[in-house]
């Protein structure tokens, strides 16, 4: 189990080498407008959306989800269980191609409104979204 930052990045390349040299090594996957790193130590599972222009006062850098990656589907599905059977509102678990990968996740929001996706990466994908549920009380990863 390790845990996800996703992080809106107003210029990607300059994000992308600084990342790379905090952390001594550079992305695992590079789209237009996406990278991510798989990192053992620390175990973090970093990714950066491009997102465009900053407004005054605006840092322009801002959390996009917050997740946590398990090893297999059944981890996901004893994972969205216990959430639900203790009251928190999820997606129920899909499988969905989501940032340039198939995967089998379910979505919680914290009480400030903080996304959390619960997956396992399954395949890799061309596309960084298609058939993906729109439902409660999260948004796709991607969107």
């Amino acid at each position: 189990m390790r845990l996800q930052l996703a992080l809106n990045v107003t210029d990607l390349d300059e994000s992308i080498d600084f990342y790379s040299q905090l952390f001594g090594e550079g992305p695992s996957k590079l789209k237009e407008g996406y990278a991510n790193w798989s990192l053992s130590e620390p175990p973090l599972k970093l990714v950066l959306f491009e997102r465009g222009g900053r407004e005054e006062g605006d840092s322009g850098h801002d959390v996009n989800h917050l997740g946590i990656e398990v090893d297999s589907a059944d981890e996901v599905i004893e994972i969205e269980a216990r959430l639900s059977a203790r009251g928190l509102e999820t997606t129920g678990v899909e499988d969905t191609i989501c940032c340039f990968a198939g995967k089998t996740e379910t979505w919680v929001v914290d009480p400030d409104g903080h996304r959390w996706e619960v997956y396992v990466k399954t395949s890799d994908h061309e596309t960084q979204l298609e058939n993906v549920v729109i439902s409660s009380p999260a948004p796709p990863c991607c969107a």
